[in-house]
C-alpha cells in the first residue's frame, strides 16, 4: 500500500511546472504540468495542496489515477507525454529532464508512466500531496 505521495514542484515558467514525484519518501520519476494559469480549467497546473487520487479507465489514455477534488476541475489525470503541450491540465511522467524540438521536456515518458502504474498495482487509491520547493521561504544555495 502507498503511504504517501507527494509532487515537489522546483520549477515553473511559461514552459511548464517541473517537478519531482515521490512515493514513500523515495525519488520515483519527474513532472511536468502546464505553467500556473490561476487554477484555468485545461490550462493550468493543479493548486498545491492535499488531494486523494482514484484509479479510473480514460478513454484516452486506458488504466490510470485521476486527481480529484481540484476545485472548479475535473479529469486531471497521470499520463505519458513529453511537453506542456501535451497536458491540459494534467501530470506528466518522465524518467528524466530534457528538450523536445525546441520545448523543454520530461524524456522516457511511456517508461515512468508503466512503472508508475507497476508501483500502484493493486491500489484504487492513493493521498497525493503537491507543495513547491520554490519561491518565498524556501532554501536558495549562497552566492
Amino acid at each position: 500500500m502507498l503511504e504517501n505521495m507527494e509532487l515537489v514542484r522546483i520549477e515553473s515558467g511559461e514552459a511548464g511546472t517541473f517537478g519531482v514525484l515521490s512515493l514513500d519518501g523515495q525519488v520515483f520519476c519527474l513532472t511536468l504540468e502546464p505553467p500556473d494559469r490561476g487554477n484555468a480549467v485545461g490550462e493550468s497546473c493543479v493548486p498545491a495542496g492535499r488531494y486523494q487520487c482514484r484509479r479510473v479507465n480514460s478513454p484516452r489514455f486506458g488504466n490510470t489515477f485521476e486527481v480529484a477534488g481540484v476545485p472548479g476541475r475535473t479529469h486531471i489525470l497521470f499520463h505519458r507525454g513529453n511537453v506542456a503541450a501535451d497536458t491540459s491540465g494534467c501530470v506528466l511522467l518522465g524518467s528524466r529532464f530534457g528538450v523536445v524540438g525546441r520545448s523543454r521536456a520530461v524524456l522516457d515518458s511511456g517508461h515512468a508512466f508503466a512503472a508508475f502504474l507497476e508501483r500502484c498495482a493493486g491500489q484504487d487509491r492513493f493521498d497525493l500531496t503537491i507543495r513547491k520547493a520554490y519561491g518565498e521561504g524556501t532554501w536558495t544555495p549562497s552566492a
